[in-house]
Parts: structure tokens; sequence; C-alpha cells
């Protein structure tokens, strides 16, 4: 295993869209959500350990998740896990932990990628990230992963590609679009050079450490301010003080858009963004009238289709004439509406805030 091949796990998030199972206080990369026995951010390290070796592991979240962290990951130690005490995007959460790393290891290569992400094809993951780690040793590249995509999703990013290969299957980047209409969706598919944007990155601690200086200045100042003090016993007070300077914005936006040596690979290993429940009910096992419920040892249905249950263990539930509804009962909180209106999730949590303050959130 590649000593100089390191991962960051990104782990801040709160998955509002899976309320009221993911709350502020125990967010959906701590969850069992498909049943699987572990929960995602389990999953996403449990990869990451077959390309990696496990001290090279490092998971960035908020300060409030610490525990759980160590909780659910016991083999990671103390320095292995970054706080941020503040949410301020995905550009900060890189940047913490890629100078981290290339104070200890100039040579790194690094992968990063969230910490609530499926992959089914696991064999084709690793090959994929493998490949990408040795370009980004060998190349000055800022590279990410593709998706092929099989319908005109909405709901996600899209990659536009050229014919400008770097190792036969590396294509430079041409755009980047965030979330097109339906119509333009289907003109992407349709073309044929457009991927999913699976918002995973691999690139060198020089080149990403580079690309900060070049586009993101102030913020390059902020960590590179702090190499006197990565991997010493002064680094949370140091990052924890420094990160209330950082502008709240994605790397997307403040790198990957920007960026002349981007390039993307096009990638099939069976992943999902596990986003919303829509994408949760397509991942799950469905009775013969299209019910996916889990956990299903007390759920009675009667005329009643298509529709995603998530219930208690031990909870009995009753449903009757429902078709096509989301129906989730988590903390003192029941949650029931159309399954194409669950994009309206978010707004029911920022009503819910509104109305009852931050005790069902």
């Amino acid at each position: 295993m590649n000593k100089n091949y390191f991962a960051i796990i990104m782990a801040g998030g709160i998955g509002s869209r899976f309320w009221p199972i993911s709350r502020t206080s125990h967010p959906k990369q701590f969850i069992d959500i498909l049943g699987t026995g572990k929960t995602l951010i389990q999953n996403t390290y449990d990869r990451f350990l077959k390309i990696c070796p496990k001290e090279n592991i490092y998971v960035v979240t908020n300060e409030i998740y610490t525990d759980l962290v160590k909780t659910q990951l016991p083999d990671m130690e103390d320095h292995q896990i970054l706080t941020e005490p503040v949410m301020r995007n995905t550009a900060p959460c890189v940047a913490y932990g890629s100078f981290k790393i290339e104070n200890l290891n100039p040579d790194a290569a690094i992968v990063v990628a969230p910490s609530d992400h499926l992959i089914l094809d696991e064999a084709a993951f690793i090959s994929t990230i493998e490949k990408s780690l040795k370009v980004a040793s060998e190349k000055d590249c800022l590279i990410t992963l593709g998706i092929k995509p099989s319908r005109p999703d909405t709901g996600y990013g899209y990659i536009q590609f050229t014919d400008n290969v770097i190792e036969d299957d590396f294509h430079k980047v041409k755009t980047f679009t965030e979330k097109p209409t339906l119509e333009i969706a289907k003109t992407f598919l349709q073309s044929g050079d457009f991927l999913w944007n699976a918002g995973i990155f691999v690139w060198s601690a020089k080149s990403i450490v580079k690309a900060f200086g070049q586009y993101l200045p102030d913020m390059n100042d902020i960590f590179a301010d702090a190499r006197s003090v990565y991997n010493t016993d002064n680094e949370k007070k140091h990052i924890h003080n420094a990160y209330q300077q950082c502008i709240n914005i994605s790397i997307d936006y403040g790198i990957m858009e920007k960026a002349d040596n981007v390039y993307v690979i096009p990638s099939e290993f069976g992943w999902s963004d596990l986003g919303t429940w829509a994408s949760v009910y397509e991942l799950t096992e469905k009775d013969y009238v299209g019910n996916a419920v889990i956990p299903s040892e007390k759920v009675i249905m009667y005329d009643s289709s298509n529709c995603m249950v998530n219930v208690p263990h031990g909870k009995l539930v009753i449903l009757q004439g429902l078709h096509d509804f989301i129906v989730v009962e988590s903390n003192n909180s029941l949650l029931i509406c159309p399954r194409d209106k669950e994009q309206s999730v978010k707004q029911v949590v920022a009503d819910v805030k509104q109305k009852f303050g931050t005790k069902y959130i």
C-alpha cells in the first residue's frame, strides 16, 4: 500500500433533507440509513482502508460530531479527526486537510470524498481512485470523478468534458453546470459529453495548495500561516480561530470552476449521493406493489403502493389507501408527504425551526 496516498473524508453536513431521522445532533452520515448494519461514514472509511494506510485517513467534521466520529471509527487517532468550529462549506474543509497533509508529507496524493455517499461496486471504485492517485502524483492536475448519467436528473451538477485527454482516461473539463432544468438535463444526456458531478476529488498536495494560492489567496494565507502549528498541540486552537476568517464557499465554486488544469475521469461504480428520500427509495428492496419499508417488521399496508416508509423498530404502523408517499417517523416527529414533493423537506425543516425552535431539529 502506497504510504504517500491519503484520504480526506468530509463529514460536517447536517443532512436536513433526511429529517426527521437526520438531526443536527445526529446527521445522516452517522446513521445506517439503508439498513446495512453499518453507518454511511463507516462504509466510507472501510473503502479507504483498501486504498491507503489507516493512519493516512482524516475526517473533517464539525466539532460537535467529534464524539460520534470517535465512537463509530474507533481506530482513528485524535489527530486524524480535524474539527471545524463553524460550517463554512467545502473549500475551508479541503484547505485544512490538504495543508495539514502537505505539511506532513509534501509528496502526498489525496482523495477527498463525502462521508455519506453510496458505492455499490467497491472494486471499480477502488480501481478508479488508485488510477487517479497515480496520475495526480505524476502530473500537476486536479481530478474530479464524473458518473456516467443514466437519466436526465435535475438534482445533480453536471461536468462537460472534451476529447483532450491525459493517460487515456482523464478528459479535460470544459464546463460545470449546477442542477439544470429538465430540458437542459435531457440535452446534456443526448450530447454524450456530460457526466454527473460526484463531488469526489483527487490531487497531489502540491497541486491543490498551489491552486488555493492562485484562486483563493485569502484562504490560502489563512491555512499557510498555520504551517508552524500543524501536527502539534497548538493546531486545534489556531485553526479554530482562523476558521472565523474563512468565507463560506465550496471547493467547486472556489477552485474547480476556475482552474485550467481540471480533468475528469468518467466512472461507473454504482454511485448515489443519497441526497434525498427518493434516492433511498430507488435503492431499497420493494414489495410487489413498489413499497419500500425500513424496517418492515411491524408495518401493515392495505391498498397502498410506491411508498417509502421508515419507522422505529417495534413501531406498529398501519397504512391504507396511500400511494406514492414518504412516511418517516423519528425523534417524536412524523413526516408524511408525497414523494414528488420531497424537495420541500428542507423548507419544512426551516419552518419547524422557526415555529418550534431547535427542539425538533
